[in-house]
């Protein structure tokens, strides 16, 4: 009998606010039904910094590029996995502004569509509790 593994990951993910109108990007597992959606972002390589994290991220998953990045807070959650395996998962959430790009949706990835939303519907969309917590979060200061 195998043993359950634990294991940590660091990802960096944005918000970009417009017009109202919050960037989302949606996930391509086909096992999301409804499909789930997030924010533009993902996990730190090795070597790299958070906010180079997120300029890559935001890049391959918009094809949006960001300046400007403040930071908002940062949440930690656990969850199990269906094979037992324990996930912990600490997320670095930063403001962003828009500096260029032309917006295309992630060919091969964690993603495959980025989409604007208004801020006043997400409510009905099925979001991550980490990117929910992020928009509520910002807007209730």
């Amino acid at each position: 009998m195998s043993r359950a593994r634990e294991r940590t990951t660091v990802r960096a993910y944005g918000v970009l606010v417009e017009s109202e109108h919050v960037l989302l990007v949606r996930s391509s597992n086909p096992e999301h039904v409804p499909p789930l959606w997030w924010l533009p972002g993902g996990g730190i390589e090795f070597g790299e910094t958070p906010h180079e994290t997120l300029l890559r991220e935001f890049r391959e998953e918009t094809g949006l590029d960001i300046r400007e990045p403040e930071l908002l807070g940062v949440t930690s959650d656990l969850r199990r996995r269906p094979n037992g395996d324990r996930l912990h998962t600490v997320r670095i959430i930063y403001r962003v502004a828009r500096d260029g790009g032309v917006l295309r949706h992630e060919a091969h990835g964690t993603t495959d569509r980025a989409q604007w939303f208004p801020l006043l519907e997400i409510v009905d969309l099925n979001l991550a509790a980490f990117a929910r917590e992020a928009l509520e979060g910002l807007y209730a200061k």
